[in-house]
């Protein structure tokens, strides 16, 4: 973990994916780098880690990213409200909750439906399950306010009565997907469904394990869970197309990284039965650090998509990082680790 937490620090403005500029700082995919980055941070008996993170809210004053209401420009509040923990400083958090207060006092009134107008307003695109209910979660655990929960609630049921398909227990990505078939399977995005998994992890890490809304959150990260160790593929990584492993051969390890992450939590909770679910784990997890270079960066990370794709072993992407780091701070915990 430190190894590619380093590399990732020290290449944080490179183009390892083949897009032309770096990343904004409070673009979501530094912003999944972060969640990752903190659990790694709390680990690490250095607090450059932590500073290296702080500097960045300092740089950008704490504000979320440019667009309001879009919930991949929220996802970096939850990195304010993890180092507000730690600092207790309010103004890592102030911009981030007047954001969220002006959008639950002026909700969208957009349908989830694809191409309808300002959709992605709403979370309807299963990614939006990842980058903004965590943070509303974090701030209603920080504040107590209830509203945060109650508005995190109600779009985050929307979304799954909308994306969720219960015959299969996966997340399609947005609308398009609905009727499409690739090589005769259903298209089940495994980032897409990673970024559901770890964002259901994200959420109950922040409730009250006796809630019916933590209740509802459970229901939905066993179903998946149970249907995830049985579509593992036998190298242990999962397939782009998670019902297509055998068009889909290529590792991929950013969707993989979450599946790691959500399954060792669940077993670190004692909510996964470890006989079970421990073997698919440790599988994942050696896949995953099996494409790490020997400089410390993180291969086969898909590039920015919106479906299963390609991946290659000297390509990577902030976001796999994150992922990365998550898992490992769940398997450290798993095998042993304070």
């Amino acid at each position: 973990m430190q190894h590619v937490a380093d590399w990732q620090i020290a290449n944080f403005e490179g183009l390892y994916s083949g897009h032309k500029k770096p990343h904004h700082p409070l673009d979501w995919t530094n912003a999944a780098l972060y969640v990752g980055m903190v659990k790694w941070a709390a680990m690490a008996e250095d607090d450059s880690y932590y500073e290296w993170l702080k500097n960045i809210g300092e740089e950008n004053e704490w504000q979320l990213h440019k667009r309001k209401y879009h919930a991949d420009d929220h996802a970096v509040g939850q990195m304010y409200v993890d180092l507000f923990r730690k600092y207790k400083d309010e103004k890592m958090i102030a911009p981030t909750k007047e954001q969220f207060n002006f959008l639950m006092f002026h909700p969208s009134q957009s349908a989830l439906n694809w191409g309808t107008p300002y959709h992605q307003d709403r979370w309807n695109w299963c990614d939006a399950l990842f980058m903004a209910p965590p943070v509303l979660a974090k701030l209603y655990k920080v504040t107590g306010e209830k509203k945060y929960l109650d508005f995190m609630m109600s779009e985050f049921k929307a979304s799954t009565d909308f994306l969720f398909d219960k015959e299969e227990s996966l997340y399609y990505r947005d609308e398009r997907y609905f009727d499409k078939l690739d090589n005769g399977t259903k298209v089940f995005w495994s980032r897409g469904n990673g970024w559901v998994f770890a964002g259901l992890v994200n959420i109950m890490n922040e409730l009250d394990p006796k809630s019916e809304e933590y209740a509802y959150f459970l229901d939905i990260y066993k179903k998946m869970a149970k249907k995830l160790i049985e579509i593992q593929t036998p190298e242990g990584h999962w397939a782009m197309s998670l019902l297509g492993q055998e068009f889909y051969p290529t590792p991929e390890t950013s969707g993989s990284s979450f599946y790691v992450y959500g399954l060792a939590w669940g077993i670190n909770n004692s909510i996964l039965d470890k006989e079970t679910y421990e073997p698919a784990v440790k599988k994942g997890w050696n896949a995953m650090t099996s494409h790490v270079t020997k400089d410390g960066m993180l291969g086969y990370v898909q590039p920015i998509g919106a479906a299963p794709g390609k991946a290659w072993p000297d390509k990577t992407e902030v976001y796999g990082t994150g992922a990365f780091l998550s898992a490992g701070s769940e398997v450290y915990k798993l095998y042993g680790g304070e």
